[in-house]
């Protein structure tokens, strides 16, 4: 019999592939073709069920897929679709849209097994002759990296509502205790991961840094085990119970048409200054926000932005560049 586990991952890559699938095409999908693609060897009425949970589960996490008719003039079977201007961020601050992405397209870019769902599906789509557009990942794509080592272990005991077992070092402490947590989900909260959920030992909510977590987590106990109370908001629980972030100033040049996520934060947008360099205008904008993760955010944008100051923020950015540029 198959494991509790080896059913939920390939439940996690069938929906994965459904997001892939309905947002790299740029029209609406018929129901036919996602079954024999993705649904393959299932009857109609198993491949129904199976659809419908699907879809139910990547709209419960902010996936807004279209239905449509196929054809303008006719009323035939409708057709499914994602629309990238609509997947898009809207502008607000990130941290309220976090869990519509956390439990999928972090891990579809940043962790290797669910990677390869993804470029499955691509492959498939390609093969049949259909056009995709593959730069429509680029909306989803976050720049957040998911590689601490327990992040999948608390992801998948998430999804299958399982114990887990760990041990984990309070800020500013050195000891080690062992925990005990009915996971209700991971959240990224101030350049950090969190893991937000009821703790069994003292009987309460809780949240846990997974950069302290010691050691591997492991699940414990069957599948199944609890409940995550209704309404439960994961973002809202971190925010609330994580300490305040540290804010720093950064004043930033971006390249004109660049650097879309820091516009959205900025209190200020000063165009036309002079860059770097002139090969194209340049906007100077002034961020404050979280100091962790903005260095990472900051190379993720390449040549497109200039650090202006906080000089320490530019030489360190500076530093990590050299490095790279000197390993290569």
């Amino acid at each position: 019999m198959e494991g509790t586990a080896a059913v939920n991952e390939r439940k996690s890559e069938r929906l994965l592939n459904l997001l892939i699938m309905l947002l790299v095409q740029r029209h609406f999908v018929a129901k036919d073709r996602i079954r024999s693609l993705l649904y393959p060897g299932s009857s109609r009425d198993a491949f129904e069920k199976m659809f419908e949970r699907d879809k139910e589960e990547l709209r419960s996490l902010g996936v807004p897929i279209e239905v449509g008719q196929m054809d303008a003039f006719f009323a035939d079977e409708p057709g499914y679709r994602i629309r990238p201007d609509e997947f898009a961020l809207p502008d607000i601050a990130l941290e309220a849209d976090e869990a519509a992405i956390i439990g999928l397209a972090t891990k579809v870019w940043q962790h290797a097994r669910l990677a390869e769902a993804t470029t499955d599906v691509v492959r498939k789509l390609t093969a049949l002759g259909v056009p995709v557009d593959v730069s429509a990942l680029d909306i989803v794509q976050p720049r957040l990296s998911a590689d601490e080592p327990s992040f999948d272990v608390f992801f998948e005991a998430v999804q299958e509502r399982s114990a887990v077992e760990f041990d984990y070092v309070r800020s500013g402490q050195s000891e080690v205790t062992r925990r005990r947590l009915h996971p209700w989900g991971v959240a990224r909260y101030a350049g950090r991961w969190y893991v937000v959920g009821h703790d069994l030992d003292r009987d309460a909510e809780r949240l846990f840094r997974l950069s302290r977590v010691q050691g591997k987590a492991r699940k414990v106990g069957p599948a199944g085990a609890y409940e995550v109370p209704p309404g439960t908001d994961v973002g809202e629980v971190a925010r609330r119970l994580a300490p305040a972030p540290r804010l720093e100033r950064a004043v930033v040049l971006a390249r004109a048409g660049t650097g879309v996520p820091l516009r959205r934060e900025a209190s200020e947008i000063t165009t036309a200054v002079v860059g770097p360099d002139d090969r194209t205008l340049w906007d100077r904008l002034v961020v404050t926000r979280s100091a962790i993760g903005l260095a990472d955010e900051l190379l993720g944008y390449g040549a497109d932005v200039y650090v202006e100051e906080p000089a320490e923020l530019r030489q360190e950015l500076v530093e990590r560049l050299s490095a790279v540029g000197g390993a290569a």
